[in-house]
This record gives C-alpha cells, sequence and structure tokens, in this order.
C-alpha cells in the first residue's frame, strides 16, 4: 500500500573535516589537525568508521589497528558495504576500480573504454548510483563541454582499501606504521590530499576572502605530443565573476613545502600555458594549498599570489 508513496529521500553525507574534528573532540580524543588529516585520508568522514578511534593513539596507529590488523573494524569493509548497497555490485566495484586506477580521474568515455561497460541508462544508472551514495565525484574541465566532465573517487577508504589494504593484506602488526613515510605514501598522500581539498573548496574560498563572489570550481589540463612545449596540469580552478582565476596547486608534505628554482619555473610554466592555451584575459593568481605552509625565500615571493594551509580545509 506504500509502494510509490516515499514522501522526501534524506541523503546522509560524510562529515567534513571540521565536523569531523568536533566528533573526534566529543570523544575526548586528543589530536591535532594534521593527525585528524591523516585519519580523514584513510577513513574519510564517515561515524561509523571514526567511532573507533581510540584515545592516546596516533593516526598512525589507530590506521594499523583499524585496517590492517586480524580483527580490524575496516579490514574488509570494500566488498562488504558495496554488497550491501547494491544489488549487483560487481558493476560498481568495477567503476571504482577504474577510476581509482587514475590520478586525474576518468571522462565517461574513458571510464566505458577501460570497464567494457556499455553505453547508455545502464552506465548512467551506475554513476548516478555512486555519486549519490557519496563514493564518486565529478568536476568540470575548464573551457570543455559539460560532457566531458571528469569522474574521480570520492570516498578516502575505497582509495586506501585499493591503494594499500588490498595490497598488504595478511601482513604482520604495524604494516601501515612501516608503510607510512614510504615513497609511494608520499605519492598516494597527494593524491588524497588533492581530493580532499576538491570537497572543501568552500573552505578554500572563505580563507581567500572571496565567499562573496560568484565562483566556477573545475580541474585544467593541457596534454601536448610536441616534444619542443611541455604539457601542464592544474588541480584546481577557482574562475571568478570579479574578473580573476586562482589557479590552485595542492601540495602534502610533513613540514613547509620549499619553492626552489626549478619548482618556480613550473608554476610559472603552468600559468603562461594556461593563459596562452585558454586565451583568458582574467588576471591570474597562482594559489598554494598546502598540509603545512610554504616556507619563505625568494621564489615564492616571486611565483605565489596566495598561500593556503591546511587550516582552511577545517573553515
Amino acid at each position: 500500500g506504500l509502494h510509490n508513496r516515499v514522501p522526501r529521500h534524506i541523503r546522509r553525507a560524510p562529515f567534513p573535516l571540521d565536523e569531523t574534528r568536533r566528533y573526534r573532540a566529543s570523544r575526548r580524543v586528543e589530536l591535532e589537525d594534521y593527525q585528524v588529516l591523516e585519519l580523514y585520508m584513510a577513513l574519510g568522514g564517515i561515524p561509523h568508521y571514526l567511532k573507533d578511534i581510540q584515545r592516546g593513539e596516533s593516526a598512525a596507529q589507530c590506521i594499523d589497528r583499524v585496517c590492517f590488523s586480524s580483527a580490524g573494524l575496516l579490514r574488509d569493509e570494500f566488498s562488504r558495504v558495496y554488497s550491501s548497497l547494491f544489488d549487483d555490485a560487481g558493476r560498481h566495484e568495477r567503476v571504482i576500480r577504474a577510476l581509482a586506477s587514475r590520478r586525474d580521474g576518468l571522462t565517461r568515455n574513458e571510464l566505458l573504454a577501460i570497464t567494457g561497460l556499455p553505453t547508455g541508462g545502464w552506465t548512467t544508472e551506475v554513476l548516478g548510483e555512486l555519486e549519490a551514495s557519496g563514493f564518486v565525484m565529478r568536476t568540470a574541465q575548464f573551457g570543455r563541454e559539460t560532457k566531458d566532465v571528469v569522474y574521480r573517487v570520492a570516498d578516502e577508504h575505497s582509495l586506501f582499501h585499493l591503494r594499500w589494504i588490498e595490497k598488504h593484506r595478511g601482513r604482520a602488526e604495524g604494516t601501515w606504521l612501516r608503510l607510512r613515510g614510504s615513497p609511494a605514501w608520499r605519492a598516494w598522500s597527494g593524491y588524497s590530499f588533492e581530493g580532499i581539498c576538491l570537497k572543501h573548496v568552500d573552505g578554500l574560498r572563505r580563507a581567500l576572502g572571496i565567499s562573496g563572489v560568484q565562483t566556477a570550481e573545475s580541474t585544467w589540463h593541457h596534454r601536448t605530443r610536441n616534444d619542443d612545449e611541455d604539457g601542464a596540469q592544474i588541480d584546481l580552478v577557482i574562475d571568478r565573476k570579479d574578473a580573476c582565476i586562482n589557479l590552485c596547486e595542492m601540495k602534502f608534505s610533513e613540514g613547509e613545502v620549499v619553492i626552489d628554482k626549478a619548482y618556480a619555473r613550473a608554476l610559472v610554466n603552468k600559468r603562461e600555458t594556461f593563459r596562452r592555451v585558454t586565451g583568458t584575459r582574467k588576471s591570474l593568481f597562482t594559489t598554494m594549498v598546502t598540509s603545512h605552509g610554504v616556507k619563505a625565500n625568494a621564489h615564492r615571493d616571486a611565483v605565489v599570489d596566495a598561500s593556503l594551509d591546511m587550516t582552511a580545509l577545517f573553515g
């Protein structure tokens, strides 16, 4: 008798970073923001996962226990959560695995080519369900049509599982404590930090003092087959109605980011390539978004117009 009479759908989104910090504080777990950010990279903002954080543990200890120990809450969560949410979970897992394989995400056509999924309503349904459930997000590409939107994995724990838990299952206690700090960890943490920044754009806008300005957010990359021309990629483009554009570069590190001569040249090249390829006449601001800020030196002062640290993500 109640068929098709559901009056409203309620979507419960994961906690953003500021709510994650407050939830942690409500449980009397004393961790600095950097530690909270580390936890978020592995667990995301799911309260059911966050409730397993114990007082007196570092983020690394918690991740090791929850994700890698034989009795860990999230050791087998990946397959369990998809099968519990979707009738034919294999389709959804195929999409997630494909998207996780590409750092800058995939367009719909690229996704179809990699997965072999059929065109049409079937794939649209899968992507729609994953997006509605918070596993997938889509971002526009600057200057491109709507059909060229890029899909990427939005669920931090899915990315963490595919990169770490699945490949190191069955190792002895202390697995994450040994893996953390490795070159592979540094590469992954940069990618994870970038995704978190894309989900917390409102905080970045507030920190830049442009929350009252109408903006459109996108990513941008320029690929070239010409050996004499460098390609370029912008992690986040904030296109503003006040005739300005913030070109955001995300960097995760355990200390201040240091801009040397080579890195400064790369940042200048990105800005110049963006202006030349897009033809924009707006003012371009090179904007650094980092975990601990950018160390003051002549190179920073020469090329960086604005610098935000992780406190902007908690704002």
